[in-house]
């Protein structure tokens, strides 16, 4: 398993575009097969700045959603309301403390 996390901008005009558009997909993709935990956070001192944090199972899940017609679509409405290039990392958890 690992983990993938998104950075996104957003004019500020069309945040609220976005998170409901979020709100109509979260599910499907925490539910597609190899999603493990889904979470969106905004950032503190931007809120135009937006994080999502996922686990995958492995690397092929992942390939798969962003090969199927959800993320297609998905990534097709959110990119255009993009004020800055995405940015996105694969990492290995390595410790958790709760």
């Amino acid at each position: 398993m690992f983990v993938r996390i998104v950075k996104m901008g957003f004019y500020e005009d069309k945040v609220q575009a976005f998170l409901d558009n979020f709100e109509q997909v979260k599910e499907q993709i925490r539910n597609f097969p190899g999603n493990r935990f889904l979470e969106l956070y905004q950032d503190r001192n931007d809120p135009t700045v937006f994080f999502t944090y996922s686990y995958w199972e492995d690397e092929a899940d992942l390939e798969k959603y962003r090969q199927s017609e959800l993320f297609i679509e998905v990534w097709a409405f959110t990119k255009q309301l993009f004020n800055q290039k995405p940015e996105a990392w694969s990492v290995n958890k390595l410790v958790t403390l709760e």
